[in-house]
């Protein structure tokens, strides 16, 4: 049995969109326009932009593509290449004048369009130059024709107008169509009662043309500040950035110096009482030193005072460090993102070896950054995290594949500045920093932290 044209089984159906789902003919046809649209406006932006410039360099001479700097000259060269045999043929059979003049009246009255392009208030002085001495032997011609201005003059003028906007200031426009209103009404008391008057159509048209392309221009003016200004912030936000991360690491050295200090005054103080038989110009060594890393104690506590910032508030909690990975690894697999940690290579007798301070909280701070960065760019995607011993050096390696799922967050308050906490913390002790993108569409971050520190530039 044979199915009927307009039967619902064999009646066209629109296609389907990635989900399943009908797509209506109009919303293809809106979005079709809305992307339309998006391309011109992105195009649009960029011409803006790329107006505004020196006065002294041609139009569009900062735009990005060759062709659209190519782009006012080739216009310029199409206009004079039209209008120049069009205002020849017309001054000749429309209103009588000699082919010679003719000629002569068109190029004057053209040619300045050329100059447009680098300097067009030069152009517009010769331009309105040619306009009335141009005019004059037409006053002679049929009275029933156009006047003062031909269509040809009125074309070629706006379109200097289009360049003038563009590239002058708002008073030098007004002063422009100023005294194209002064041109227009003293060529009008020689025109001839009887024929077209086309000066208030110049007159409203140029100065339209001046007002929007005006508009345009500011706009582009302000558009550019703009990105000026969003280069500027960005460069100060890094800046700011970086200056934020040293001084917080600078906070959390400032516990691991003071342990040491303490150290070296409590030894100084107590060597009289452990140690026998000692002169006394050892005794008042031994004074000297405990007085002078009391000093540094005061010194090292203002000096964290100014580094301090209004809103952070002291921490009273010990620095972590590589005995805490397992915990930081616990609230990472909890927060949604698998995680596996190897530290076989740093256990001796079950036990982790000693690394100096410093290295210890590196570290652990490049891991914790490198954790937070899987959460925040790579959700759901499985990291393996491998601490060892490589020569005199801390290797610290953590590689994550591609995100799979959103998840929350491990920490609302964030741990620090990314890849420019853990560039500052590696910086800190002397060591080298690796980090990019793998082919599967993971990520790598390689540290390679030393445990000497006497050659770090910070030390």
């Amino acid at each position: 049995m044979s199915t009927a044209p307009n039967s619902p089984d064999t009646a066209p159906r629109p296609p389907d969109d990635s989900s399943g789902r009908a797509v209506p003919r109009r919303g293809r046809l809106r979005r079709t326009w809305r992307g339309a649209g998006d391309r011109l406006a992105s195009a649009a932006s960029v011409l803006t932009v790329a107006i505004d410039g020196d006065r002294s360099e041609p139009l569009l001479a900062r735009a990005p593509r060759r062709w659209m700097r190519l782009l006012p000259y080739l216009i310029a060269l199409a206009f004079t290449a039209v209008l120049i045999p069009v205002t020849t043929q017309v001054l000749t059979n429309d209103y009588g004048v000699g082919g010679g003049l003719a000629g002569a009246i068109a190029v004057a009255q053209t040619t300045p369009l050329l100059l447009a392009v680098s300097r067009p208030l030069t152009a517009w002085c010769v331009m309105i130059a040619a306009m009335v001495l141009g005019a004059i032997p037409l006053f002679q011609g049929d009275a029933h024709r156009a006047s003062p201005w031909t269509p040809m003059v009125i074309v070629g003028y706006l379109a200097l107008c289009i360049a003038l906007a563009l590239r002058e200031s708002r008073r030098r426009l007004i002063g422009i169509w100023v005294a194209t209103v002064v041109a227009t009404i003293a060529m009008g008391f020689f025109r001839d009662s009887t024929s077209q008057d086309t000066g208030v159509l110049l007159i409203v048209l140029s100065g339209g043309v001046l007002l929007l392309g005006a508009l345009l221009r500011e706009r582009g003016e302000a558009q550019r500040k703009l990105v000026e200004q969003e280069t500027i912030s960005e460069a100060e936000r890094t800046r700011r950035t970086l200056l934020e991360e040293r001084a917080r690491i600078a906070r959390e050295l400032h516990d691991v110096v003071a342990h040491h200090m303490s150290v070296i005054t409590v030894q100084a103080d107590s060597a009289p009482y452990r140690l026998h038989g000692l002169s006394g110009e050892v005794r008042e060594e031994f004074e000297s030193i405990a007085a002078g890393a009391r000093e540094s104690l005061t010194e090292m506590r203002r000096l964290l005072a100014v580094l301090r910032s209004e809103e952070t508030q002291g921490d009273l909690t010990p620095q972590p460090g590589l005995a805490q990975l397992q915990q930081l690894v616990d609230a990472t697999i909890r927060g949604g993102v698998p995680t596996v940690l190897s530290l076989t290579e740093l256990r001796l007798l079950g036990q982790l070896v000693d690394v100096p301070p410093a290295v210890d909280l590196s570290a652990y701070r490049i891991v914790q950054e490198a954790l937070a960065n899987v959460v925040r760019h790579a959700p759901g995607a499985r990291a393996d995290i491998s601490v060892g011993l490589d020569d005199d050096a801390l290797l610290v390696i953590v590689v994550n594949g591609p995100d799979r799922e959103p998840v929350s967050p491990i920490e609302t308050a964030g741990t620090g500045h990314g890849l420019v906490g853990m560039s500052e913390r590696v910086r800190l002790v002397g060591g080298t920093l690796d980090v990019g993108p793998l082919p599967d569409g993971g990520f790598r971050v390689a540290a390679r932290l030393p445990l000497t520190v006497s050659n770090s530039p910070t030390a």
